[in-house]
């Protein structure tokens, strides 16, 4: 297999990398109370998903 003639300068490999970066994550809002959630889960506030109740929220007790 053929083999580089000359190694690259960091300056090309640096400029190669520039675009590596690291993408933030995205958040929708819950439909019920509004709050931002990530997309396609769960609320964990209160419980919904696509305007519809999923898991039943369980009231704590203060004693």
């Amino acid at each position: 297999m053929a083999q580089p003639k000359r190694r690259w300068s960091k300056a090309r490999t640096h400029s190669k990398r520039s675009t590596w970066k690291k993408e933030e994550p995205k958040f929708a809002t819950c439909s019920h109370c509004h709050e931002p959630v990530m997309p396609h889960r769960v609320c964990p506030n209160c419980g919904y998903y696509d305007g519809k109740p999923m898991v039943a929220k369980k009231e704590t007790e203060n004693a």
